[in-house]
């Protein structure tokens, strides 16, 4: 069956941001007067849970149990998050998260040759567009036929909710979409969503177990090989355009 449409994890796969994510967060919590830092090899561990606010929650629980919570607690993790992706989006827009390699050319090549582009994402709508402007220019995530993100959802992933939800309004099958990522549950959410799925490793996840992936790779350097193990061919449908 001819692939007719990709999904794009983000975090990790359209750029390398878990450093800077990891930053905007030790920014909060010292504006905060939180003495929590999140150093490299902790954040590695907290990469293992899915979304910004969910992971404040498991660091609290897990690494700092004594900590007096705040009457509207919630309310606190929510303030947190909010604050910490201004900062987030605010590097963004100084320009030092480029995106990674070959993924300005697959998602060029991929529209031309007329496949739908999909985002399926666990992070926030504004760090999603602020991503895809600085990357690809002002409105390019109009070239997104469906953008899945945050908590649009309520179960993040490993679960697969995000990419049902995905391709649910694609109007495809899975077995018609292929899906990129970067992180072990990631690859477990599209694969339990029935997606092949190609993985692009970075130094938060090289380590990870990707059993199930088509194929792991450390980044979209050799666009070619890439579409050659994705059983793409763009030229017959590129030249048609």
């Amino acid at each position: 069956m001819k692939t007719k449409a990709i999904i794009f994890d983000v975090d990790g796969t359209l750029a390398d941001t878990e450093e800077a994510h990891r930053l905007s967060f030790n920014k909060t919590f010292a504006e905060n007067h939180l003495d929590w830092n999140w150093d490299v090899a902790l954040y590695d561990k907290l990469l293992k849970v899915t979304g910004g606010k969910e992971r404040i929650n498991h660091f609290v629980t897990t690494y700092v149990p004594g900590f007096q919570k705040p009457a509207d607690y919630e309310s606190f993790v929510k303030h947190l998050h909010l604050v910490k992706t201004a900062h987030y989006t605010a590097m963004l827009r100084e320009g030092g998260i480029p995106l990674r390699p070959n993924i300005k050319r697959l998602i060029t090549e991929a529209k031309q040759a007329g496949l739908k582009l999909a985002i399926a994402t666990t992070t926030s709508l504004d760090n999603v567009v602020t991503l895809l402007q600085q990357g690809l220019g002002v409105g390019s995530e109009a070239l997104f036929d469906v953008i899945g993100y945050g908590d649009i959802v309520q179960h993040k992933k490993p679960a697969p909710d995000i990419y049902y939800w995905v391709l649910e309004r694609l109007g495809l099958d899975a077995a018609e979409c292929i899906a990129l990522e970067d992180s072990e549950n990631g690859l477990r959410s599209s694969l339990a969503a029935g997606l092949k799925t190609f993985i692009t490793i970075n130094h938060y996840t090289s380590k990870q177990d990707f059993s199930g992936a088509s194929a792991v790779l450390d980044d979209l350097s050799n666009l070619e090989s890439f579409y050659q193990v994705a059983g793409l061919d763009f030229s017959k449908r590129t030249a048609s355009v």
